[in-house]
């Protein structure tokens, strides 16, 4: 039995799974946290990858091996390949008014925007490296300019395995990224498939290397490090593009993602360019396109309700699910933290519709299931009007372990929902790219998927409908 090796370096934790490159099957697992932080030392990923790598059983039997990772984050290396400074992560908003002025540089709010979206696929916001960049010439310029090459987190890693580092030969050179990965730092282009470096220029103030781009299922490297020699290095890939390669998703699949934040992506044959900036233009890890639009406020919002009601999640799904569809008229908009999709983020949530018989604990349970299932809705519109197929939805994440977001879902998106048994997608799908670019084949082996409940119901449009009045009204800040 051939064994491949996948890892999810993710902003809390490293995840390690090992498994038959033939069939899927899982053999064994490991896992390791991250610190807590927006700020974190890459030193404390490739520790967290050792770690999950024993708790795995090693990989003296394993044949190939990839990272996924959270996207966006700003890993500066300096001419040695030393780290400059402390990495900034995707969620890391001091760049915020960074990516204002970028857009500025390109002709201001509308204009600038059409022109990046043109560019890059997307219109820069905080999350993304480009503006971390930018922020990093205008407040740390002596780091800015010792700046010689510019990483993401799981090419560092990548890197790392490869036995690359501080001092070694013309390390920086080879560096290794993905289209995936590639296509969230705002200076790459997913329809040419090439770096924009005037982009790059105009964020740090110079040029620098940048990680080659490697094709789906091209050979990174092999490993020569602590954690083991000889292994097949897959490209990697951003998270997001990881787990539809985990679920198995093709083209008019949609992934639906509710964590902390709130993910709907679908996979696409072509790639797309909002200007609104709802729909941002990311590629996949397969050689087609991943458009993603993503709510701040998703799983955080039940436990928002939970607090506020004194329960539990159990019993917040019960209560939700004796309530009304619609909760006789009370919405929850839930900006809890402001929003991204739509851009509003200084608007905070609300409570409308308020009556007498309304007021109880099930009306508000349900209102916020369907308020957060809303506002993943209007992500799900954003890929729509960009021209994206919506057919499969596969509900994943934290908050789909939930009775009532399971069994309300096809009210308010008006399509069955899939949801999979709970697993490690990101790293399953790191996993199956490494058993791909072992098996040299045209396409990534064909996996037996993991069990699936499906749920059905009818679309009842008066709950998107009352939403999106009270939406306007209190949010039009």
């Amino acid at each position: 039995m051939t064994l491949v090796a996948g890892v999810d370096s993710s902003t809390q934790s490293c995840k390690v799974v090992i498994r038959d490159a033939e069939t899927g099957a899982l053999v064994r697992s490991g896992r390791a946290s991250h610190p807590d932080g927006t700020e974190v030392s890459p030193d404390a990923w490739w520790d967290a990858l050792q770690t999950a790598v024993a708790d795995a059983g090693g990989l003296d039997d394993v044949a190939a091996l990839s990272v996924g990772g959270q996207q966006h984050g700003m890993v500066a290396l300096d001419a040695d390949g030393a780290v400059v400074r402390d990495a900034l992560l995707w969620n890391d908003t001091r760049s915020a008014q960074a990516a204002l002025d970028l857009i500025d540089d390109l002709g201001g709010p509308e204009t600038g925007s059409e022109a990046w979206a043109r560019a890059t696929g997307s219109v820069p916001v905080a999350s993304y490296t480009v503006t971390k960049l930018r922020w990093l010439a205008r407040v740390e310029p002596a780091n800015a300019a010792r700046t010689a090459a510019v990483a993401l987190p799981h090419d560092w890693l990548t890197w790392r395995l490869a036995g690359h580092g501080p001092g070694t030969p013309d390390g920086l050179a080879h560096l290794v990224t993905d289209r995936s990965d590639a296509s969230g730092t705002g200076y790459w282009d997913p329809s040419t498939g090439a770096y924009r470096r005037d982009l790059l220029e105009l964020a740090l103030g110079h040029d620098a290397v940048l990680p080659r781009v490697a094709g789906p299922s091209e050979q990174a490297g092999t490993a020569n490090s602590l954690l083991g020699s000889g292994l097949v290095l897959g490209p990697g890939a951003g998270d997001n593009a990881a787990a539809a390669l985990g679920l198995g998703l093709a083209e008019g699949d949609v992934a639906i993602s509710i964590g902390t934040s709130g993910v709907v992506s679908a996979v696409s044959a072509r790639p797309t360019a909002d200007a609104s900036g709802l729909v941002s233009g990311f590629a996949d890890a397969t050689g087609a396109f991943l458009p993603l639009a993503c709510t701040l406020n998703a799983s955080r919002v039940l436990d928002a309700a939970c607090r506020m009601l004194g329960v539990d999640h159990a019993e917040l799904s019960r209560l939700a699910l004796s309530a009304p569809a619609g909760s006789d008229g009370l919405v929850m908009v839930p900006y809890l933290e402001g929003e991204r999709t739509p851009n509003k983020p200084d608007a905070t949530g609300a409570l409308h519709g308020l009556r007498l018989q309304n007021t109880t604990a099930a009306h508000l349970a349900r209102a916020a299931v369907e308020g957060m299932l809303c506002a993943l809705a209007d992500g799900l519109d954003a890929l729509r009007a960009q021209g994206v197929p919506v057919g499969r939805i596969s509900l994943i994440g934290g908050g789909a372990q939930s009775e009532a977001v399971r069994r309300i879902a096809p009210s308010v998106l008006g399509l069955d929902i899939t949801v999979p048994a709970p697993g490690e997608y990101v790293a399953d799908g790191a996993a199956r790219q490494a058993a791909w670019v072992l098996s040299g084949g045209a396409r990534p082996p064909v996996w037996t998927t993991s069990a699936v409940s499906v749920y059905t119901g009818d679309l009842v449009p008066a709950v998107r409908e009352q939403y999106a009045a009270v939406r306007e009204l209190t949010t039009n800040r």
